[in-house]
């Protein structure tokens, strides 16, 4: 071996290359060595990738599989292995018959004679030959890297090339910038890695229909408000064993329900929203489903209204726009790249009655969230606003009669389409107001006398196989709960720093019968766990704390 190679893919697809010329003190080291090596070099250039991302190494020398457990013999060993430690990385064996291209950009060429007599011939004269070049072992033409025309790499790049969306043609540079600067700015603003998947050309006739009905499935999670706290949002997930202390996915081909209010009242906002936006593409993976719903807070700042939202809410998104701003005078240098508009076009610059401090603060959130802005058509877009699992409606605020004949379908459709900005500036009619889908709480007073059951029962009766309706909204100092007969159970439980700092808790649905609520409550923890079916005759309420954890009273 006198070279080494790698490919960088995502999604199945190379985006990058790498292929170094071993040095003469490289060439004397083991093969296990030089594979060591060769991940070490590959790793490094390509960083800036890889940092905070978890990925994968294949490789075809299999005990390097076990580079973390082996011992290490040499002090060259200890170097590199140190140094991979910053990353997170499995190493996985892939036969070297599966592993052409690799192959072929470490030096391992199969016998050409064209290629042999034209380097014979560059050598003999190269004044003759000046647009070609050798460079660390590689023959370029043009600074283009030649292949070999029985090399299999040539039908491998052609393949990756005709199923990429990067059809790799130099018009299409300018769309590559444009991704990685995008990235470049999520990575700026949350921590991750999040490239946008959505077709920025898409016309709304192309948009999907959004799903509002849903077969139960196995395991169903349902999460409250969250209210800007990334760290509460968090222990929720790790409490219904979701994710794992790092964040990452484990929770299989569960769903997952977030019943709206992620903005206002804190800080972490938009980290919140990337954080889900990451979850769904993990549990996608997975057979698993996160929806994400939107509440009275979400409608209120995509209006303008700003009333609850706290100093580090407007910090947040100041510190967004400033990266954004970058990165668009970035894609502004780029020829080829249409020229970005300014997304503060139409916002006011002064605010009479606010303090000046605040100003830039209110100008980028107005801009971030305004319908069609670049985080309102992201994150919140293709958010539901009523939603069907089996028995089980979800809704913010509640729903009534006149909701239910309005359509549940059309009422997230038109959410939708005024969120992307194709219905007007403001908010339509069944999200504004006391008696709205997001505002409505007759069904959420933590007195029960106080509760509309036979509305609600009316209600339901009009939805196929509703058997219960799923709300937060309005926060349960005595955490999850449930009035009418078990018809409405209540999940916000005010976790969030900003209003109430519960602990929290969210319900856990298995099939359609079996409810439990899953508490933080040291009161319910290290007991013996219990739990009801929706087909015994009457169920036994809530469970003194001695006996196990909360339960969601059950009745037939």
């Amino acid at each position: 071996m006198v070279g080494i190679g790698a490919v960088l893919m995502q999604g199945g697809h190379p985006i990058a290359y790498s292929s170094k010329t071993l040095a003469d003190r490289h060439r004397g080291l083991s093969t296990y060595e030089k594979e060591m090596l060769a991940i070490f070099h590959v790793v490094s250039i390509w960083r800036h990738y890889l940092l905070g991302c978890r990925f994968t190494i294949l490789i075809n020398h299999c005990s390097i599989k076990y580079i973390l457990d082996q011992r290490v013999q040499t002090m060259v060993q200890q170097k590199w292995l140190s140094k991979l430690l910053r990353y997170d990385f499995t190493i996985a064996y892939k036969k070297g018959s599966d592993k052409k291209a690799v192959d072929a950009l470490s030096r391992n060429y199969q016998h050409d004679d064209n290629i042999e007599r034209l380097l014979s011939a560059i050598h003999l004269n190269p004044l003759v030959y000046l647009k070609y070049s050798m460079s660390d072992g590689v023959l370029r033409y043009k600074g283009c890297i030649m292949i070999s025309t029985s090399s299999p790499l040539c039908d491998e790049s052609l393949q990756h090339l005709d199923s990429s969306p990067i059809v790799g043609h130099s018009r299409d540079l300018p769309l590559l910038l444009s991704s990685f600067v995008d990235a470049f700015v999520d990575f700026s603003v949350s921590g991750l890695f999040l490239p946008q998947q959505r077709n920025p050309n898409q016309t709304h006739q192309e948009l999907p229909l959004l799903q509002t009905r849903y077969p139960p499935p196995d395991r169903l999670i349902a999460i409250g408000d969250l209210h800007g706290d990334l760290h509460k949002s968090k222990q929720a997930l790790e409490l219904a064993r979701l994710i794992d202390s790092s964040g990452r996915w484990i929770g299989g081909d569960a769903t997952v329900v977030q019943i709206g209010d992620v903005l206002d009242r804190g800080g972490d906002e938009l980290k919140i929203l990337y954080f889900l936006e990451k979850l769904k593409r993990e549990a996608s993976r997975f057979g698993g489903t996160i929806i994400t719903m939107n509440g009275n807070h979400e409608i209120m700042n995509i209006d303008g209204d700003f009333r609850y939202v706290s100093k580090s809410g407007f910090h947040e998104f100041r510190v967004w726009a400033d990266w954004f701003r970058i990165g668009n005078s970035m894609k502004s240098l780029c020829d080829g790249l249409e020229k970005p508009k300014d997304f503060f076009e139409g916002i006011p610059s002064v605010f009479p009655g606010i303090k000046k401090e605040f100003y830039d603060g209110i100008r980028a959130r107005i801009a971030a969230l305004r319908p069609a802005g670049p985080i309102s058509g992201r994150f919140l877009s293709e958010n539901l606003t009523v939603l069907v699992i089996g028995e089980s409606v979800f809704v913010h605020g509640g729903l009534l009669q006149n909701h239910v004949l309005y359509g549940l379908e059309r009422i997230n459709e038109e959410v939708r389409d005024w969120i992307s900005g194709l219905k007007g500036r403001f908010s339509p009619r069944f999200v504004r107001g006391r008696n709205s889908v997001v505002w409505l709480r007759r069904f959420s007073d933590e007195l029960a006398k106080n509760c509309d059951c036979s509305t609600l029962e009316h209600v339901l009766a009009t939805i196929p196989g509703a058997k219960r309706m799923i709300m937060g909204h309005t926060i349960q100092e005595a955490g999850i709960n449930s009035v009418c007969e078990n018809r409405a159970i209540r999940i916000d439980v005010g976790m969030s720093k900003g209003c109430g700092d519960g602990l929290p808790e969210v319900l856990e649905i298995n099939g359609n019968s079996e409810l439990r609520v899953l508490t933080s409550n040291p009161l319910y923890q290290n007991t013996s766990k219990s739990s009801l079916k929706a087909d015994q005759e009457e169920g036994l309420g809530f469970l003194l704390p001695e006996r196990g954890p909360k339960q969601v009273e059950v009745k037939a």
